[in-house]
């Protein structure tokens, strides 16, 4: 069976946003201008048919990314449309780990917000070519030129508008097109499906012509062949200036602006232009690396339906139907239904019973997935998020996913007997479902402890639990994920000797531990000579550490940014285990990290807050009780704009109190930014109410 679409007509884009930016708005209009759906759903509404999930429906928020494929101008479009709140950033990391290129959506009146900020860097992370949307042009205080300054200051990215608003606010009435020099009236009747393309008005005319002058000077830099042009005046034909815009979209050399009112209508079906003109197929990016399992060397998959099979497991959902589902970004080669794959990051056979095309949470079976595509599979029992699978003849394993750690922490436990089996159950699927959600059971307690990013991100896996698994449970308050660290070096021995008898246990080390920069994390250093711990016994020296640094010595938080170097030791040709020397190896770092003036450390959010400049006083004194950082105050439109840093421990209800300082007329973003040390008196207060 061949494949029914040309990779080059492929698309795999994602909307990625700050929350309320309008990104499942967009997704709906272009469902619905490519034929995809025929009743626009709203956000308000609940209706939206990419937030499907009851969590989503009730807040207007997305959870969690859903999946869908339309078609335009000859083209597949794969979109991933995700969630803009900080507390599920998970989502947006594994999509753009994936996606080929991604749609970047700006509020007009709010403009590069901290979750925009964050979504940008992700996707510099993994070079992903992308184009912008300024949404909301409709609305009052809303100021296209204003949101492209902004993105070049804050995003320091060379943005280029390739179209203009034809008014402003209540009189936003179509888009410019740059290119064409051409203005688009839309009709307000048909939902925006039809427009009239006419000349520029005359007001409108310097604007458009100063932009378009912009654009081509700009392409001119990055285009050898646009240059020479551009520099003895001759005419640029308008395929020659969409070719030269693609070529520096792809290589991420400059960023495409558009915009539009995705609410009212006005400006998608130019922005579906712009993924098919802009963003890449497959074919267009580089060859996939990956490392061979076998030689450890590096190798390349190339996005070719005849290449060894390649893909990578980016998200894992339970289905009420189907069971497990896999989703999963096909790199090379092509896999058929009831097949075996093999997955490399864990050395086993797997077989793929079902491939389906995800439509949100609707479904279509397909028999075949091929180089490009995204799809879901059913029968993958063992692969989680990050895995790769491949053709077992030829493994490779592909760059795994990285997620952030989480920051928020509470404990819950079954309200019957009964329930315990299905909590724990329940608990480990989420926890599949989502590699930002931990699951822990505490050594001293025995209580269950489940971390997240956020109140949010805990609310919602709770409210599932309890609705969707149907499991009661009692649920404690959210608490601050500590860490701890040392700040001196130091060099201790331990040492775990046991007779019983019979056989005894002996293990010996001597470690050299020495603080690392603060998020640099741990790193295991093997420095003994020869014979004098036998190679065999040091994997379990290094995982004595690890299970130690599970709980540090000030209040039993995780240790973190450790060097550990194992420089000497000893064994006996009988006692000596591998449980013997794991032991030595956490007693050695125990008693050494007391004498090691070991600290705590504490989340530190980036938190911004937008407040109407009458309570700008009030907020200011709150954030200073709150031990806030703030390094910026910028003014706009009679609001006040404050950045700064706060303790995620002095956050929690803030929303309430923010509402009640300003008479619900302030709102606030807040995200995990780093740990910072935590003062004597304070980590005293700490371990005192633990």
């Amino acid at each position: 069976m061949r494949r029914d679409f040309p990779l080059e007509k492929v698309r795999n884009i994602g909307l990625v946003a700050h929350i309320d930016a309008g990104k499942t708005t967009t997704t709906e209009r272009i469902l619905y201008y490519t034929g995809k759906i025929y009743k626009m759903g709203e956000v308000h509404e609940g209706t939206a048919t990419m937030d499907w999930m009851e969590q989503e429906q009730e807040r207007g928020i997305t959870i969690t990314s859903a999946a869908t494929t339309c078609h335009w101008r000859d083209c597949r479009i794969n979109i991933i449309d995700t969630p803009g709140h900080v507390d599920f950033t998970v989502e947006v990391e594994r999509s753009l780990r994936v996606l080929d290129g991604c749609i970047v959506i700006f509020c007009g009146v709010e403009g590069v917000e901290p979750q925009s900020e964050t979504v940008w860097r992700q996707a510099d992370r993994y070079s992903v070519p992308r184009i912008t949307f300024v949404n909301k042009l409709d609305r009052v205080g809303s100021d296209f030129f204003w949101v492209v300054d902004k993105m070049r200051e804050r995003l320091k990215t060379k943005a280029y508008p390739v179209q203009i608003p034809l008014g402003k606010e209540d009189d936003f009435r179509g888009v410019i097109d740059l290119i064409k020099m051409k203005a688009r009236v839309y009709k307000g009747e048909d939902l925006g499906v039809t427009f009239e393309e006419t000349d520029i008005p005359q007001e409108f005319v310097p604007a458009a012509r100063k932009y378009r002058e912009e654009l081509l000077e700009a392409l001119s830099e990055v285009d050898d062949g646009l240059l020479d042009k551009y520099i003895h005046g001759k005419d640029i034909g308008n395929e020659e200036i969409i070719a030269a815009l693609r070529k520096a979209t792809l290589a991420v050399k400059m960023i495409p602006v558009f915009c539009g009112s995705a609410l009212k209508n006005k400006g998608v079906q130019m922005l579906l232009d712009g993924v098919v003109d802009y963003l890449p197929s497959p074919k267009d990016l580089p060859a996939i690396s990956g490392v061979n399992p076998r030689g450890q060397k590096e190798e390349k998959r190339e996005p070719s339906d005849e290449e060894n099979f390649s893909a990578l497991a980016f998200k894992i959902m339970a289905d009420a139907y189907v069971g497990k589902l896999t989703f999963v970004r096909v790199y090379s080669g092509s896999v058929k239904a009831g097949s075996y794959l093999y997955n490399a990051t864990k050395d086993i056979k797997e077989r793929v019973t079902r491939i389906l095309r995800m439509h949100a949470n609707r479904r279509e079976n397909i028999g075949t997935v091929y180089a490009g595509d995204i799809a879901a599979v059913v029968g993958l029992k063992n692969t989680v998020t990050g895995d790769t699978l491949c053709a077992q003849h030829r493994p490779i394993i592909l760059e795994a996913i990285h997620f952030p750690e989480p920051v928020i922490f509470l404990a819950i436990e079954p309200k019957t007997k009964t329930d315990e089996q299905k909590l724990i159950t329940t608990l480990n699927t989420l926890a599949s479902e989502d590699p930002s959600f931990k699951v822990k059971v505490h050594p001293e307690t025995g209580q269950t402890i489940i971390s997240g990013m956020g109140e949010l991100h805990l609310e919602v896996l709770v409210d599932r639990m309890l609705r969707d698994f149907k499991v009661e449970a009692n649920v404690g308050k959210p608490q601050v994920a500590y860490k701890e660290t040392i700040t001196q070096a130091f060099k201790q021995e331990g040492k775990y000797i046991k007779q019983t008898g019979g056989r005894g246990q002996y293990g010996h080390v001597v470690l050299k531990v020495k603080p690392q920069e603060k998020g640099s994390g741990f790193r295991f250093i093997d420095k003994v000579k020869e014979g004098r711990i036998p190679k065999e016994y040091v994997p379990s020296v290094e995982k004595g550490v690890r299970e130690a640094m599970d709980a540090g010595v000030l209040a039993g938080y995780p240790v973190v940014d450790l060097e550990v170097t194992l420089v000497d030791g000893s064994f006996h040709e009988v006692d000596s285990s591998d449980l013997a020397f794991k032991n030595a190896a956490a007693i050695a770092l125990h008693e050494g990290m007391r004498n090691a003036s070991p600290v705590l450390l504490e989340p530190v959010m980036k938190l911004e807050v937008v407040v109407p400049e009458s309570y700008l006083g009030d907020v200011l004194d709150d954030l200073n009780v709150r031990r806030t950082k703030i390094t910026r105050i910028d003014r706009r439109s009679q609001m006040g704009i404050v950045d700064g840093f706060a303790p995620l421990a002095e956050m929690f209800g803030y929303a309430t109190s923010l509402r009640s300082l300003t008479q619900g007329r302030a709102t606030y973003s807040m995200e995990p930014s780093h740990y910072e040390e935590v003062s004597e008196e304070l980590t005293r207060k700490i371990i005192e109410g633990i």
